[in-house]
């Protein structure tokens, strides 16, 4: 088991030991979408949702998760966020809003999950906001995109601009 990190020799989790790593500046930008059917997506466009304003909201629902990511997933370790951004790009053709997060700490440890978890909770956020109008929604793709820092370098996904 020695490739998992997150268990011990005996096969039993654990949190893995950082205080030996230096301090490098961590990166993690991922990726994910939400396919909905065009009219849920005109009325987001619109901002006639009548919950309010989705983008935004899920803007900061993505940024309030990534600073909460250790509260949320066991053994990940809590990291000083120095910055995280969550951007929206719409595909009227597609019917989709791709949500893509930044986030970056100085650290022991990277900054993947608070990354991970921002697209996650955006997508989510979403759903909940249009799920009136919409529960047919598909939240998918959800994935890492690139990271930097640390002994393991610097990752980027094959095929992602």
């Amino acid at each position: 088991m020695s490739q998992l990190t997150h268990f011990d020799d005996d096969g039993k989790a654990r949190m893995v030991d950082v205080g030996g790593k230096a301090d490098t500046l961590r990166m993690a930008r991922a990726r994910g979408q939400v396919a909905m059917k065009p009219s849920t997506l005109s009325l987001i466009v619109e901002r006639r949702i009548t919950k309010g304003d989705v983008l935004t909201i899920a803007k900061v629902a993505g940024i309030n998760s990534a600073k909460m990511t250790s509260h949320l997933i066991p053994l990940c370790h809590t990291i000083t966020l120095t910055d995280v951004e969550v951007d929206f790009e719409i595909d009227q053709e597609k019917s989709t809003i791709r949500i893509e997060a930044l986030a970056k700490a100085v650290g022991k440890t990277g900054a993947e999950m608070e990354a991970l978890t921002a697209v996650s909770l955006a997508a989510l956020t979403i759903y909940d906001m249009c799920k009136a109008s919409d529960r047919e929604m598909v939240i998918s793709d959800i994935r890492l995109v690139e990271k930097s820092g640390g002994r393991s370098g610097h990752f980027h996904r094959e095929g992602e601009a």
